[in-house]
Order: structure tokens, then C-alpha cells, then sequence
């Protein structure tokens, strides 16, 4: 008896596809910037959850900075690395040490007279970096460019192309006024002033739609800094070789009506092509004769697993009016408070006024199911969440009349 292949399909936040199907115009518009003469732009990767942003970074953009001479570092960012401008700092200093371990200048022999000999060599480790870090003068920002730019010194002279600062999660990014600090402005700040020297360093940030706004808000010229590659749903054709080319070796093939139900459901979102596909090979491996596609449970656990953990941190009055928004002909675009409130009136719960609304809003921005964006309209920062939402109210209604 053969063994059971394993099921290709990878659903999870960040994990790699067995084929990354589409993208193709961002790989190639990423390959442009990584060939600027001098950096001029830098790179905000965004889109919403389950769009394979972290895959794209992690599996297209590295790997080709990397065959071009640019080294890359960097990680996700926490919430901590913005509690203070230190924190930033040594976030910065952290990452960037693993790549600088590995170089060395000559150390100071620290004796006077005749050099009898060659010196010893010192490591850029953690406790270097931080250690030239203290020991400049001026600011925080003062102290972190001219240690950023010793760096880059040692790594030129060692032929790397450039450098690129990778991190992920971005959208967590902001400064404190309340505490004094700004380790965002100080962040952008020190990129934007070594750039201007010459310095080849690239900062590419990957995080929800909320990004942009914030950094534009710490510091206005942000707006011409960075260029923004935005993704979202695949086409048709990516969407079906997403499907298809995982098991393009297998005994098993979707049919076409398969793939096009797939396709219809996930609504070209990858997480989600990834989530039904696994699912149902699953399906296939533990009942080989059952050729159909078991998708009313595989929403079902969707909305388990994906969904159902970020219903529950609202309010019944806040998913009321979550459901005014999900019954908007665009609720899956853009809406704006009037919309929301003029849906409100049809409805046979109590009314929403415009005060409601725009007070409830930034709750559910904090929560992060809603994002207002450069349009000042507003948006659901979850993909797919308005047909969850008709799902649930659905149950709700159904769970009322077996009680009547």
C-alpha cells in the first residue's frame, strides 16, 4: 500500500505557498527599486490579512535583493519598539547586528610610539554597535544616524550593494506624544537624512492599510519617501494556477466547476484558496471514494478559525453596527458614516445617528475590523468579514425561531 502524499496546501499567517501564483507587477516594480542609483524611494508593502504579504516579502523580494549583493535584515515590529526612541534603537541595532557580526575593523592598540606589529580585529557585535551608539554626541537621532552610517562604511567597503531594512507588522508604528517619545519621526528621520548622504540603505515596511496614514502623520514628507505597492484579490487566472499547480502531480484534480467554486468563494483572496484547498485534500485523503467538495463545513471552521476570534471582541451593539455596514451594496469597498447611518434607517433594530457612528468608528479601528484610508472613507480591514457577518446574523435569526 503506497504512502499518502502530503497535503501540499499551506494556510497560515505568513506560511509559503507551494506555488505563489500572481504578483508578478510587485516583483517586478520591487526589482526597480532595488536598482535606484541613489534611494529615493522607499517601499510600503500592504494590503489586508490574507493577502501573502509577508509571503511575497519573505519568498520573492528577498531572495532577489539578496542575488543582487543587498544584504537584508530586519523582523517583525512590536508594539515595544515604539514604547520609546531607545527601543527603537536597539530594535534597529539588534537586527542589524547579526549582519555586522560577521565584519571587523582593526581595534586601537592603545600604546604609544613604534606600531611593532599588526592589531588585533573587533567584531561589530551587539555590544559594539551600542557601545559607538552611546558614545556619539548629540540627540537620539544624532547618536543612531552616525552609528547607522559608520556601518555602512564598513559594509561598502566590504562591496555589499546596499541594505535593506525589512520589517513586517509595520502598521504598529506610531510615536507617543503622551510620553514625549517619537521613535517613529526618529525612524523616519534617520533613513531620509542618510539617503540624502548617499547611504544605501532601503526601508521597506509590510503591514495592514493603517501604515501609511501614520507615517504620513508623524512626518508629512513621508508621503514622497516611500511608494506603495498594494495588493489584494488574484485574477481568475492566478486564482485557478493557485489551485491547480499544487497538485499538479498528484492522482487527485479539481474539475472545473471545482476550481471555479473556489475561486467564487475565496474570492481570489490567498489565504482563503489555501484554507478550502487544504481542507479538502484533507477531505480526500480520509475518504478517498467522496469526489465532492464538503464546503458548507469548511466555511464553517472557516469562520471558526479565522473569523470568529475577532467577532468576539465586540459589543452586540457594535456588530449591529457592523451589520448595517456588511448590507451596503459596497460594504466590501468603501462607506462612509452617512451610508452607514442611512442603511441604519432600514433596518428593524433600534436607528444609528451620525454622533453613534463616527464615536463608535475608531473602536472598531482599535479593534482592527475597520481602517479609514487616504480617501477619508472608511473600509473593513478584515477580507471577506461582511459575508461572515450575513452569516452570523443569519444564525442568529434561525436560532430565534426555533425558540418562538
Amino acid at each position: 500500500m503506497g504512502k499518502e502524499p502530503l497535503n501540499p496546501y499551506a494556510p497560515g499567517a505568513g506560511h509559503s505557498p507551494p506555488y505563489l501564483a500572481g504578483r508578478e507587477q510587485e516583483i517586478e516594480a520591487f526589482q526597480k527599486f532595488l536598482s535606484q542609483k541613489e534611494i529615493l524611494k522607499n517601499v510600503i508593502l500592504t494590503g489586508l490579512r490574507g493577502t501573502g504579504k509577508t509571503v511575497l516579502m519573505d519568498d520573492r523580494f528577498k531572495p532577489m535583493a539578496q542575488e543582487k549583493g543587498w544584504v537584508w535584515i530586519g523582523s517583525d515590529f512590536a508594539e515595544s519598539s515604539f514604547l520609546s526612541e531607545g527601543n527603537l534603537c536597539v530594535r534597529l541595532l539588534t537586527d542589524l547586528s547579526v549582519f555586522t557580526s560577521s565584519l571587523s575593523i582593526a581595534a586601537p592598540d592603545g600604546t604609544f610610539g613604534f606600531d611593532i606589529g599588526p592589531r588585533s580585529k573587533q567584531s561589530l557585535s551587539f555590544e559594539f554597535l551600542m557601545t559607538y551608539f552611546e558614545s556619539q554626541p548629540g540627540l537620539t537621532v544624532d547618536k543612531l544616524k552616525a552609528t547607522l552610517e559608520f556601518v555602512w562604511k564598513v559594509a561598502n567597503a566590504r562591496d555589499a550593494k546596499g541594505i535593506v531594512f525589512a520589517y513586517d507588522e509595520a502598521q504598529v508604528v506610531r510615536d507617543r506624544e503622551d510620553k514625549g517619545q517619537y521613535p517613529l519621526a526618529i525612524l523616519l528621520e534617520t533613513f531620509q537624512s542618510l539617503q540624502r548622504k548617499g547611504v544605501r540603505f532601503l526601508l521597506l515596511l509590510t503591514g495592514l492599510p493603517t501604515l501609511f496614514p501614520k507615517l504620513v502623520e508623524s512626518r508629512t514628507y513621508a508621503e514622497r519617501m516611500f511608494a506603495i505597492l498594494e495588493i489584494g484579490r488574484l485574477s481568475k487566472q492566478a486564482s485557478q494556477e493557485a489551485i491547480e499547480q499544487p497538485i499538479k502531480t498528484s492522482r487527485w484534480r479539481f474539475t472545473p466547476a471545482s476550481v471555479q467554486e473556489i475561486t467564487k468563494i475565496s474570492d481570489g483572496y490567498p489565504y482563503f484558496i489555501q484554507f478550502i484547498c487544504r481542507e479538502t485534500f484533507d477531505h480526500l485523503l480520509s475518504n478517498p471514494e467522496d469526489a465532492t467538495i464538503p464546503i458548507d463545513a469548511i466555511i464553517r471552521k472557516l469562520d471558526s478559525d479565522f473569523f470568529a476570534g475577532r467577532w468576539e471582541k465586540v459589543t452586540d451593539r457594535q456588530r449591529e453596527l457592523l451589520y448595517c455596514i456588511a448590507r451596503l451594496e459596497h460594504a466590501d469597498d468603501e462607506f462612509t458614516i452617512s451610508e452607514i447611518v442611512e442603511v441604519s434607517q432600514k433596518s428593524t433594530g433600534k436607528p444609528f445617528v451620525y454622533g453613534d457612528v463616527s464615536q463608535s468608528l475608531p473602536k472598531l479601528i482599535g479593534k482592527g475590523l475597520i481602517y479609514k484610508n487616504r480617501h477619508g472613507k472608511y473600509c473593513f480591514a478584515v477580507p471577506l468579514f461582511s459575508q461572515f457577518i450575513h452569516r452570523q446574523f443569519a444564525e442568529k435569526e434561525r436560532q430565534t425561531r426555533l425558540f418562538e
